[in-house]
C-alpha cells in the first residue's frame, strides 16, 4: 500500500524538499543495470546526516514502511529495487571525506563518497583505496554488497578493507562497529555482518577504510591465447606458482569483439588475459618475466606491455567497458549478468562449462572475469520481453551456481544476492540460511529494511 499521507508529512518535517514524490525521481530510483525490474518506490529521501537517517528510519519503522538504501544504482542483481514499494533512501548527498589519517593508512568517509572521489582526495598522500569493481560506485554501496573487482587478487575485497562502520538500525538506533585498531578480539564481528548485508539490517552512514600505498612501479600487459582453455589454465598456474599479480583479468573472444566495436580498438578476436604488476621496479620486472614465460608455455600470442599511465588506462578501459560494449553485440538487448566463484583448481573446468552451456542454450553473450581469485562473469544478451530467452538464461545461471556449490564454490563472488540470486541461497547455505533469517528478525522485527532480499521470507 502507498505510504500514508500522515507519514509523508512526518518525513517532510525532517527533510523538507529533500523528500521527493516527483515522477522523475521515482522513475530514476526504479532503474536497474540489468533485466531486473520493479515498480517505482512511493517516495525518495535525500538525507544529509546520520541524525536525519535515524529520524527517517524511526518514522518508517513505526509505520511499517519499507526502506531501501540507494547509492549510485550500479548493482546487477536488483538489490535496490523497491519490490514492495516504500521509501528509497538515496545517500549520495552524504558525500564528505571526513578524515584522512596517512600515518594510520586509514580514511573515514560518508557513504555517498565514490571510490574515484576518495582516490582524488588521496593523490597527495601517496596512498590509495584499491577496491575497483569497475563502476564508479559509492563506498557505502560497495560495503553493502561486499564488492570486489579487478584488484581483489592482491588487495582484497571490501571485507578486508572496511575497518569500522556507523550503521543506523531499523528502529533508528545508531551503532558503531569495529575500531581503528589493526585487530580486535572483543565480541561479535558486527562489521563483517554488516558488510555484504545489502541494506537488510541497517543503513551504513560512515565507513572507516584501510588504505594502501601507491606502488612505486606499475606495468600492465595484454596477451591473446589460442583457446579459452589455454588462457584459463595459464591463470591457474600463475596463481599456483605464487606470482604476485595486482590484476589478472580474462575476456573471451566475444568480449574482445564487443570491445573492438565499442572502443574502435583492434584486438584479435580471441581469448585474452589482461594483467598488472605493482611494486619496486626490480620486483615488477621479475614478476612480469615469470608471467611472460608462463603465457608462452600456454600458447600466448602478441604479448604487449603498457607502462605509461596513458597506455595502462587505455588497456583497462577495455576491461571496464566490457558490459556496455557487449550490449552493442545485440542492439536493443538487455543484459543478464551472473557470476560465480570457485577454488582455483576448479576454474578452468567451470569457465569452459559455463561458456559451453550458454552457447548450447542458443544464447549470445560473453565470459569475463577476475579470474585470479576464481571469480568470473557470464553476460547473456536477451530480447526484452522474450520469456523463452529469459528462461534459458536463468537455466544457465542456475546450472553455473549448482556446479560452483558442488566443487566448494559460491553462487556469487561479488554481484551479491539481491532478488536475482535469492532462490539459490538455500542450496548454498542449507540451515545456515535460516540463521541469517533469525538475525534479520532480531535486528529488524518489522521487516522494513530492504524486504524480500537476502534472507528467507519473514512470517
Amino acid at each position: 500500500m502507498p505510504i500514508p499521507t500522515a507519514v509523508l508529512d512526518q518525513l517532510r518535517a525532517v527533510l523538507g524538499d529533500r523528500l521527493s514524490t516527483g515522477a522523475s525521481d521515482l522513475d530514476l530510483h526504479a532503474a536497474s543495470e540489468t533485466f531486473h525490474r520493479a515498480p517505482p518506490p512511493d517516495a525518495v529521501a535525500f538525507p544529509l546526516s546520520t541524525d536525519e537517517v535515524s529520524q527517517v528510519l524511526r518514522i518508517c519503522n513505526e509505520a511499517r514502511v519499507p526502506v531501501i538504501g540507494w547509492g549510485t544504482g550500479t548493482s546487477l542483481e536488483g538489490h535496490a529495487l523497491a519490490i514492495h514499494g516504500g521509501l528509497v533512501m538515496d545517500l549520495m548527498r552524504m558525500d564528505k571525506v571526513l578524515a584522512v589519517r596517512p600515518e594510520d593508512m586509514q580514511a573515514t568517509v560518508q557513504p555517498g563518497v565514490t571510490r574515484e572521489a576518495l582516490n582524488r582526495e588521496l593523490r597527495a598522500t601517496g596512498l590509495m583505496f584499491p577496491v575497483d569493481p569497475g563502476a564508479n560506485a559509492s563506498l557505502g554501496g560497495m560495503a553493502s554488497t561486499r564488492a570486489s573487482g579487478t584488484t581483489a587478487v592482491r588487495y582484497g575485497t571490501m571485507r578486508q578493507n572496511v575497518l569500522a562502520l556507523e550503521v543506523v538500525l531499523a528502529d533508528g538506533t545508531v551503532i558503531r562497529t569495529g575500531t581503528r585498531a589493526a585487530k580486535s578480539s572483543a565480541g561479535y564481528d558486527l562489521t563483517a555482518l554488516m558488510v555484504g548485508s545489502e541494506g537488510t539490517l541497517g543503513i551504513i552512514t560512515e565507513l572507516t577504510l584501510r588504505l594502501h600505498g601507491q606502488p612505486e612501479d606499475v606495468a600492465a600487459a595484454v596477451c591473446a591465447f589460442a583457446t579459452l582453455e589455454d588462457a584459463v589454465n595459464c591463470v591457474a598456474q600463475t596463481m599456483q606458482m605464487g606470482i604476485p599479480m595486482a590484476r589478472i583479468e580474462f575476456m573471451d573472444a566475444m568480449a574482445m569483439r564487443a570491445v573492438n566495436l565499442h572502443l574502435g580498438s583492434a584486438y584479435p578476436e580471441q581469448p585474452h588475459l589482461m594483467v598488472e604488476f605493482n611494486g619496486s621496479p626490480a620486483a615488477v620486472k621479475a614478476d612480469a618475466e615469470a608471467f611472460g614465460a608462463l603465457a608462452e608455455e600456454h600458447n600466448g600470442q602478441g604479448f604487449a606491455w603498457a607502462t605509461s599511465l596513458e597506455d595502462r588506462n587505455r588497456l583497462w578501459a577495455a576491461r571496464h567497458a566490457s558490459y556496455y560494449a557487449a550490449l552493442k553485440l545485440r542492439p536493443g538487448a538487455t543484459g543478464m549478468s551472473t557470476d560465480i566463484c570457485v577454488p582455483m583448481s576448479e576454474l578452468p573446468a567451470a569457465v569452459a562449462q559455463a561458456s559451453a552451456d550458454m552457447h548450447a542454450s542458443g544464447l549470445l553473450g560473453d565470459v569475463v572475469g577476475h579470474v585470479g581469485d576464481g571469480n568470473f562473469h557470464v553476460l547473456m544478451l536477451l530480447e526484452p520481453g522474450n520469456a523463452e530467452e529469459l528462461a534459458a538464461a536463468k537455466g544457465v545461471a542456475t546450472r553455473m551456481a549448482e556446479r560452483a556449490i558442488a566443487v566448494g564454490g559460491t553462487i556469487s563472488g561479488e554481484h551479491g544476492i539481491g532478488v536475482g540470486k535469492r532462490p539459490l541461497m538455500a542450496a548454498q547455505h542449507g540451515a545456515a540460511w535460516g540463521v541469517m533469517g533469525t538475525i534479520k528478525r532480531a535486528l529488524d522485527p518489522n521487516n522494513i529494511m530492504n524486504p524480500g532480499k537476502m534472507v528467507p521470507d519473514m512470517n
